[in-house]
């Protein structure tokens, strides 16, 4: 049968689905039953192991599996010895500290002699002591932000994504730990055999985040404006320029990142491009 990579990813959750997600788009089908705790690949040398988040940094650290999908956050919460290969894109957030919001803030000096609850005691206490904070901090789990509103700390350290958890709870953020985005993670000792293979996913999987960064650009210009446009116009290389039909005209192609992307246009414009189209990439082989 020969050896299979062992990928870890969360079993439940919208990272799980997004972890999923990128599987299939570098083109590997996994038979996903219903309660599953792992499952392997049709077309690929994969076995999925479906594990509980917080514990998939020890699971890789150990061996169990040789790589995973986790959150950023986590890898630095559980401060295990793995290898981070690559920022996935997806999954984004930020650890950041929070206080109800009729407090008079008016900086970190605030929170010396305050209590704190949090998930993220190790995250937390390492910013504390960054910034010579004194804080006791109450490490909980689920529900963070109804501490203050119960009288069990005066501020919370958690995870924040659009913020309307801590509005619906009386609380403002006011200081930002860190951000995080779901990363591609592996054991430090991994096989030669099952490096090789963890290659063949990593070109997939920068193949697929390529493509997402970035869009298919064509254009119509006179002939006249094509260097101006050049100019503008960023690549992979240089674009390519085809005759149209039209006498004394020109199509040009090219790529442009997602960041660039209306900036770009408008100076396109002003350089006299015309019939600009932006096509999406679904793969992108660097």
């Amino acid at each position: 049968m020969g050896e299979k990579l062992k990928i870890a990813v969360q079993k439940s959750g919208r990272l799980k689905e997004d972890s999923l997600k990128i599987l299939k788009e570098c083109g590997i089908s996994i038979d996903n039953g219903k309660d599953q705790l792992k499952a392997s690949a049709f077309n690929f040398p994969l076995e999925v192991l479906y594990l509980r988040n917080s514990d998939i940094p020890q699971y890789v650290e150990d061996g169990v599996a040789d790589i995973a999908i986790v959150g950023e956050n986590v890898v630095i919460e559980k401060q295990k010895e793995l290898d981070v290969l690559q920022k996935l894109g997806f999954s984004k957030c930020r650890l950041a500290m929070a206080v109800p919001k009729d407090v008079d803030y008016n900086g970190l000096e605030y929170f010396n002699g305050k209590k704190l609850a949090t998930s993220y005691p190790n995250s937390l206490r390492q910013f504390l002591d960054t910034n010579n904070l004194d804080c006791e901090i109450h490490e909980i789990s689920g529900s963070v932000e109804i501490a203050p509103n119960i009288g069990l700390a005066d501020g919370i350290c958690d995870l924040v994504s659009s913020g309307s958890t801590l509005f619906k709870n009386g609380l403002t953020e006011v200081e930002e730990i860190l951000v995080s985005e779901a990363c591609l993670v592996a054991n430090k000792n991994i096989s030669n055999l099952k490096s090789a293979i963890l290659d063949r996913l990593l070109f997939r999987m920068k193949s697929v985040l390529a493509a997402k960064n970035n869009k298919y650009i064509l254009l119509n210009a006179p002939n006249d404006k094509i260097d101006d446009i050049i100019k503008v116009l960023p690549g992979m290389n240089s674009p390519t320029v085809m005759p149209l039909a039209k006498d004394g005209w020109s199509s040009l192609h090219s790529v442009i990142t997602e960041s660039d992307f209306w900036g770009v246009i408008d100076q396109l414009k002003l350089s006299g491009a015309e019939g600009i189209l932006i096509i999406p990439i679904q793969k992108m082989v660097l």
